[in-house]
């Protein structure tokens, strides 16, 4: 038993990377005086660290499909293609916390830690492949975004999303938890891929005890992804925490709960049955009321981080669209969402947090004029704007046309009208910032300091993606492909 852990921790690598990371920046933040605030060195280490990961995520991308530490966790393409997504917007959260004033300057060291701790939750969600690994992940990962959430101590909004997002997270991990007890008490099981041959030899009192013990079980991973009716929180924890916190919570917290969507859903319920049509009819209505709602609700915004709330949750309903079809098309679309979405949004919190740093407030005034100040920058967010609503050929149309694609194919045709209606509609609250920039004379004529010739090459490399991979976007289907999902 115990050489076969130790051989299985040659698969799991990536995620000790990032714990001992996590580990080695907490000896070296204890060895800074109180008043040595830079702490240039945690920030420099957190890159490295996390830099190493990605590579040996890459590297694991050639390892076929592999069940670990006695079947708790699934090594497979897809799942190390999530956590891919994930490492780069860690990155890219750091990066941004390491610039931005919204993160108190004493504070810096333990948020770049906080984060890299929360990507070790979120990669043991995305590869969780029983009922226990996956609720650790999801604590593990809840539990340090409370702190993020709630990381501006001085703050009265900071604290009231913090407090939020601790009484909706512990209320839904509760009702999962219990969903999860009835499941295993009808099923007698916690392993995904011992589920499956159970499912097909039930009786019609244990599908009664089943069907709502799964919507509970829902509610844990609904509540990560911020879907309809479990999205209260969203707006507000995003707009009250830190603008870096709100851009990881953005991508590493939904990227993990949609991948453990999947595989929970392409696992339990690709046998047609009783189970199989209440959970996917579930998750369609689902999906529907989040498009609808997100995309709705963000029109009349005027907060810039509010609104991008609203947005990510409309985007979660598109890729919901992927869930839904059960299938390895479906899964392969979400994959390429998760891509452009993570270049989209780091492309849009990079430059949101830079003007709200300058006016301490990110209200979609401050962005008039930003045209004739700095058009480099206006014409980045221009795209990014464009390509959230996608319009083509910006890659969030080829991301949206390939999720439909896979709604279409499988005759969900309202779905996939649905989901196209509500971009026309999400195309108002996002030219709204390209009105502002382009035709509204600017506020002031003051300059915008994280503008700097570093910061705007950085979100020139993040916006190129979003112009290149819809144009070029063969050449990520080709790896998307190859980043099968094991089911079995």
């Amino acid at each position: 038993m115990g050489i076969n852990y130790l051989a299985n921790l040659a698969l799991y690598i990536p995620e000790l990377i990032a714990i001992v990371t996590m580990m080695g920046l907490l000896f070296l933040e204890a060895t800074y005086k109180q008043d040595e605030k830079a702490h240039k060195y945690v920030f420099i280490g957190s890159l490295i660290g996390m830099v190493v990961c990605l590579v040996s995520l890459i590297l694991n991308m050639q390892i076929a499909a592999t069940p670990a530490f006695t079947n708790a966790v699934m090594i497979d393409p897809f799942s190390t293609m999530v956590k891919i997504i994930m490492t780069l917007g860690t990155i890219g959260a750091i990066y941004i916390g390491h610039s931005s004033k919204d993160v108190y300057q004493g504070l810096k060291s333990e948020f770049y830690i906080l984060v890299i701790g929360a990507l070790v939750g979120g990669m043991l969600l995305a590869s969780a492949n029983n009922m226990l690994t996956l609720y650790l992940g999801v604590e593990t990962l809840s539990i340090i975004s409370y702190v993020l959430a709630s990381f501006k101590k001085n703050d009265d909004r900071s604290a009231e999303s913090g407090l939020k997002y601790v009484l909706y997270g512990g209320i839904s991990a509760g009702i999962m938890l219990f969903g999860m007890s009835h499941i295993y008490g009808v099923l007698g099981t916690i392993q995904f891929t011992g589920v499956l041959p159970k499912l097909a030899s039930l009786s019609s009192m244990e599908i009664a005890i089943l069907m709502p013990a799964f919507l509970l079980f829902f509610a844990g991973l609904g509540y990560k992804i911020a879907c309809v009716p479990f999205h209260m929180w969203s707006p507000d924890v995003y707009e009250g925490a830190p603008l870096p916190v709100t851009a990881f919570f953005a991508i590493v917290p939904k990227l993990a709960g949609m991948a453990a969507l999947v595989r929970v859903s392409m696992v339990f319920f690709s046998n047609e049955g009783m189970l199989q049509y209440g959970w996917l009819g579930t998750l369609q209505v689902v999906a529907a009321l989040t498009m609808i709602v997100g995309n709705v609700a963000a029109i009349n915004q005027r907060s810039v981080k509010r609104m991008l709330a609203y947005s990510s949750i409309g985007h979660a309903g598109v890729m919901l669209l992927g869930v839904v079809v059960v299938d390895a098309i479906g899964a392969r679309a979400i994959l390429f969402y998760g891509v452009t979405y993570l270049f989209m949004t780091l492309g849009a919190f990079y430059i949101t947090s830079f003007v709200s740093d300058k006016y301490d407030n990110d209200h979609f005034d401050r962005f008039s004029g930003l045209l004739k100040r700095y058009p480099l920058m206006s014409i980045m967010m221009c795209i990014v704007m464009f390509s959230l609503a996608g319009v083509p050929p910006l890659a969030g149309f080829v991301a949206k046309f390939n999720i439909l694609t896979a709604a279409i194919n499988k005759q969900f045709y309202t779905l996939a009208v649905i989901a196209g209606v509500t971009s026309v509609i999400s195309l108002y609250y996002y030219l709204k910032i390209v009105r502002l920039m382009v035709f509204k004379e600017a506020e002031s004529d003051e300059k915008i300091e994280g503008f700097g010739f570093l910061n705007q090459l950085i979100i020139i490399g993040v916006t190129v993606p979003v112009v290149f991979l819809g144009i070029f976007w063969e050449k990520l289907m080709i790896i998307v492909n190859g980043a099968s999902i094991l089911t079995q």
